[in-house]
Parts: structure tokens; sequence; C-alpha cells
């Protein structure tokens, strides 16, 4: 009996920064259901395709390293009850206040996003 290699196994972004030649090689030695016909697919459809076929999540995942996101955007629902009663109040410093705070918030996630 012949051993079969062992088949590679590729991340989304991989899949994604192939050409459509190299996602068809890879379709033409899979036999799933979901690339009958992959020489018709176009390169967003045959991703799809293959993420199905080799159990590939279809995005890419993105996390946050270095902060407590949770804590942040607990912090950040208490700043828009404050924004909003703030606006009821017409009080325009306390509002740029809470807006540039948030918006910090925002940006510190944003940057540790990896």
């Amino acid at each position: 009996m012949a051993e079969q290699a062992p088949t590679k196994v590729y991340t989304f972004d991989e899949l994604r920064h192939s050409t459509v030649a190299q996602l068809r090689e890879i379709a033409k030695n899979s036999e799933h259901e979901a690339l009958k016909g992959y020489t018709q697919l176009n390169k967003d459809h045959l991703i799809t395709a293959l993420c199905k076929a080799l159990n590939v999540v279809p995005h890419a995942h993105h996390e946050a390293r270095g902060i407590d996101k949770a804590k942040l955007k607990a912090k950040m629902k208490e700043l828009k009850k404050e924004l909003a009663a703030a606006l009821a109040a017409h009080d325009h410093a306390k509002l740029r206040t809470i807006r540039r705070h948030r918006h910090s918030l925002l940006h510190r996630i944003r940057r540790a996003m990896v």
C-alpha cells in the first residue's frame, strides 16, 4: 500500500494571497463536493469553496494583545451613558471630553489588534 502524503494545512491568509492558478491546483487535489467545477470559479468563489472543503475559517482572525479589551469595552459603555446625559444637559464641554476619551479607547483597541 502506498502511503498518502500529508495534505498541507492552509490558512485563510495563505489562500487569499495565492493566485487563481495556485488555488485551482489546490482544488484539483481535493475531491470535496464544494469544489465541483472549480475551473469555472473566480478567485472569491474559489476561496469560499476551498475554505468549506478544507475546514478553514473564511475570515482573518484578529485579537487584541497587551490590553484588557473587555475592560475597555465596559468603560466605553459607561461613557456612552455619560454621553447621553451630557447631550440631554447640552453640556458641550463634557461632550467633547467624553468623545475624545471614547476615541482614545477605540484607538488603543485598534492599535493592540494583531
